[in-house]
């Protein structure tokens, strides 16, 4: 397979690297679901929430940039939030038309959930970009999650990659059965019609190949015997340092929702 741009994960041998996965998983865990409670317009602890990512994220040696840039995909949970500018009653700070106005409690909202979108895919884009999947698999079954419910998510990140990769080489036999021409002012290929005729058919034939794909795979994995659970090496025991870095961000975690509940709760 030659997909590998949709693997996230970045080598490196950071001290966030080193940390072991079931603890990097529960954390980044702990720190959405206090994102999560945080009360809207506790900026204070939005500040510190940010603070502490990232500081993690200077820790792991991939760059502040490399996140920023990734941290985009939170972009559509802050469109779905626009609504709530004009749709949450409070003391109106700028008319619209249509008898609208945003208010200063939906600008509030709004301002939280952004911010709370943010930071959270920011954690998420930490912990894929310095474990391997694998490990994040082992760490989701270390923590319980069903081992159904772990195979079938391991299967699907997996096949994601044959299913690119099979798209890449269909589109490689089209480009070389079409004569294109390098000139930008030479069109080949046919007509738009034409194409969409071709892209159509591509798609019938992915979805064709993918059952196909899909059924030899699993007679593969039944011949090999598979029964639902992938199994691995023994994990290792928890180090000291994993066990007190655990312990210092819950608790750090914790105390900020607390003190967010009593003070904006």
């Amino acid at each position: 397979m030659h997909a590998n741009f949709l693997d996230p994960y970045q080598e490196g041998a950071s001290p966030v690297h080193r940390l072991d996965a079931r603890i990097k998983l529960a954390l980044v865990i702990a720190f959405i679901f206090t994102s999560a409670l945080t009360p809207a317009g506790a900026w204070p602890i939005f500040i510190l929430l940010f603070s502490l990512i990232l500081s993690a994220e200077l820790l792991s040696d991939l760059g502040i940039g490399f996140y920023m840039k990734r941290a985009l995909l939170a972009l559509p949970f802050v469109l779905a939030a626009l609504p709530l500018l004009v749709t949450v009653d409070g003391v109106a700070l700028l008319p619209l038309p249509l008898g609208l106005s945003i208010t200063q409690q939906g600008l509030e909202r709004f301002l939280s959930i952004s911010l709370r979108s943010w930071i959270s895919v920011q954690a998420a884009i930490l912990l894929a970009s310095t474990t391997t999947f694998p490990d994040i698999l082992r760490a989701m079954r270390a923590m319980g999650l069903p081992r159904l419910m772990v195979a079938i998510i391991g299967l699907m990140w997996r096949y994601l990659f044959v299913m690119v990769d099979e798209v890449l080489r269909m589109l490689r036999a089209r480009t070389a059965r079409s004569g294109e021409s390098e000139s930008p002012e030479r069109r080949t290929g046919g007509t738009i019609f034409w194409r969409s005729q071709v892209a159509g058919g591509m798609a019938g034939s992915l979805f064709l190949r993918s059952l196909e794909r899909s059924d030899r795979i699993y007679h593969a994995m039944l011949a090999r015997g598979y029964d639902g659970e992938i199994r691995s090496l023994p994990q290792p025991g928890l180090r000291p340092v994993d066990w007190l870095v655990l312990f210092i961000v819950l608790l750090f975690l914790l105390s900020l929702l607390v003190l967010s509940r009593i003070l904006w709760g």
